[in-house]
């Protein structure tokens, strides 16, 4: 009998691929398949995210329910940001994790399984040329890692102490997992990295100089791959060279994220960003002006140390001006090993919820407006999932838009036209033409 791996992963798409890469290694080189059970699993491993302090607290209760759970000779790994943060700390505070796997060292997956109270957690790892197992949870669509680590300096943020220095991964690697993905059915590619348009600053081997934008150029030339998205992009690197590709090259989806995190100029400084609220706007209405159908999402970051009510209305009148088409928010939470973190300056806790309340109430009335905006549009959509049950397909628009249709497993896989004729908050409802 195989060996059944159960694998529970938080945060970002990165965590989402790297789980991806453990599966796979562990299907292709121990014999593992998966299982949504942990009560039947002989491992388990729980993909962890440190960017926010919640995440983190939660995962020693986590591990307590597992250990509950398990057979008695299941293991049980602890890999992601926070083991890298926290390392050995994991295995002194919970006995029954048999290893720790950081999120720079995920292709010793393999191994470490076999050591027992194994810590790989260090941060100068450099598996940016490993070729992992292939193995994919979609037919359709895939994610390729372009970058690993980060080089910004964010006085908020926990990740370049848990992913370290950024590092390239080479073209042709990309451009050969690109042509493998495109022969086994994948229509669509997410290009992951921390700063995905900082792609070709450093290689850890001799390489050709390469900018974010040629790449986009080379991808865009696989046959078989009929869209390109890529996350996230740092809004301080996006030069109109950028967003020229972007907007006049039709492979790449019409939908992007650009982290704002702060509508206050003197936020902004504060938190190492690199960018005026001025240059994010301008950069957003140039974009608009060249492919006005972009959907634009973003992060927000509330309560940042000194933040006064004169700054969180700056807040405020960027996302009326843009009028995101997502939004991630969330309450400053301080984090170890950044910057931040020993500033005194903190906003009041009632305070910083009740902005995040009014950002984010205003943001749904601002959604539910441009999803009402959509009925009688014209979409093309790449059909992802079937709801059996219900007779429906599930996809996604060029601009990013959930659509429903009613229909069977005759449309997976296919970019069909729709038109829409219901629209709610969280997807659209749309009809063949």
């Amino acid at each position: 009998m195989s060996k059944k791996l159960f694998i529970q992963t938080l945060g970002c798409a990165m965590n989402v691929r790297d789980s991806e890469h453990m599966i796979a290694e562990l299907e292709a080189k121990e014999g593992y398949t998966l299982t949504d059970d942990p009560k039947e699993a002989d491992l388990i491993l729980i993909n962890t995210c440190s960017v926010r302090e919640k995440p983190e607290r939660k995962l020693f209760s986590e591990i307590g329910q597992f250990s509950k759970e398990k057979k008695e000779e299941a293991k049980i790994g602890v890999c992601g940001c926070t083991a890298s943060h926290l390392g050995s700390e994991i295995l002194k505070k919970a006995p029954s994790v048999s290893f720790v796997l950081g999120a720079r060292n995920v292709s010793k997956i393999s191994r470490v399984i076999h050591q027992e109270k194994a810590v790989e957690v260090a941060t100068d790892y450099d598996d940016s040329s490993y070729v992992f197992a292939t193995g994919s949870r979609n037919d359709y669509k895939a994610m390729v890692n372009i970058s690993i680590g980060c080089d910004k300096k964010c006085a908020y943020c926990i990740v370049p102490h848990t992913r370290g220095q950024e590092i390239s991964v080479p073209s042709d690697l990309i451009l050969g997992e690109a042509r493998r993905l495109a022969s086994a059915g994948v229509k669509e590619i997410l290009l992951l990295g921390q700063n995905v348009n900082h792609y070709g600053r450093r290689f850890s081997s001799a390489h050709p100089k390469i900018s974010f934008t040629e790449l986009l150029r080379e991808l865009s030339q696989v046959e078989g791959i009929e869209r390109l998205r890529f996350t996230s992009p740092h809004p301080l690197h996006m030069d109109d060279e950028f967003l020229e590709e972007f907007a006049s090259n039709p492979k790449i989806c019409k939908s992007i994220h650009m982290p704002l995190q702060s509508g206050s100029t003197r936020i902004l400084s504060l938190m190492r960003r690199g960018y005026s609220q001025e240059w994010f706007i301008n950069r957003v209405e140039r974009l608009k002006a060249l492919a006005p159908e972009t959907t634009i999402g973003t992060d927000i970051i509330v309560g940042f140390p000194g933040e006064s009510e004169e700054d969180f209305l700056g807040t405020m009148e960027v996302l009326e001006r843009v009028r995101f088409e997502t939004l991630y928010s969330f309450v400053y939470s301080p984090r170890p090993h950044t910057e931040a973190a020993s500033w005194e300056n903190l906003v009041d806790e009632e305070v910083a919820s009740k902005r995040l309340h009014r950002l984010q109430a205003r943001h749904k009335e601002i959604l539910e407006e441009l999803n009402q905006k959509e009925v009688g549009a014209i979409h093309s959509v790449l059909w992802e999932h079937q709801r059996r049950d219900e007779g429906w397909c599930e996809g996604r628009t060029d601009t990013g838009k959930m659509v429903r249709m009613k229909g069977g497993e005759e449309f997976l896989g296919r970019i069909t036209p729709v038109r829409i004729k219901e629209a709610y908050r969280a997807f659209l409802i749309g009809e063949p033409l």
